[in-house]
């Protein structure tokens, strides 16, 4: 049993030197909540001038582009305190821009990624990952989103963005992302 677990991560980590390798060695900028507050990097919301392009780009239909996280362009994920489910009051301007495009395109539909960072058990991660995205959902339905238009997925911990451990990697994964389905 050994032998099989010690080839499983010489396998794991092959895969993953072939992948860094493959990705380029650029590096993306971290971001801290302090930026997210600000208003700053990858947490921010996008410029006033930006948002009729992001309005553009949905009706054009290129919205199978990443632009933050795993969220499918023009759409902005948000992102949450350490162990909270609630919408953050810095992150309230990238809901409500994900309710007003929905709510100009009716024939989307969009599942709500909830996820955490590494802290706690996967079980309890499972859990904070499913209510920040039923939370996402109760905000864009109160919005006026129709509720049958929008699923949710919990990943908790098991896809992170950064793979750091510390505030600044945990803070980028305490989000919730909103993917295109169709």
């Amino acid at each position: 049993m050994k032998r099989g677990i010690l080839q499983y991560l010489a396998m794991a980590c092959v895969v993953v030197s072939l992948s860094l390798l493959s990705g380029g060695c650029a590096k993306k900028k971290v971001q801290s909540d302090k930026d997210m507050a600000a208003g700053t990097g990858a947490g921010a919301s996008p410029a006033v001038g930006q948002e009729e392009s992001l309005a553009s780009k949905w009706v054009g239909g290129d919205s199978g582009a990443v632009l933050e996280g795993r969220t499918t362009a023009p759409m902005l994920p948000i992102y949450f305190d350490y162990d909270k489910s609630d919408i953050r009051a810095d992150q309230k301007d990238r809901i409500k821009k994900n309710g007003e495009l929905l709510i100009g395109s009716p024939q989307v539909r969009v599942r709500v990624e909830g996820n955490t960072d590494e802290r706690g058990t996967n079980e309890y991660n499972m859990a904070l990952g499913e209510r920040r995205a039923v939370t996402a959902v109760k905000y864009l339905v109160n919005m006026g989103v129709a509720e049958g238009r929008i699923d949710t997925l919990s990943f908790g911990e098991e896809k992170p963005l950064n793979l750091g451990h510390d505030e600044m990697a945990w803070s980028q994964n305490r989000r919730d992302d909103f993917v295109i389905v169709k």
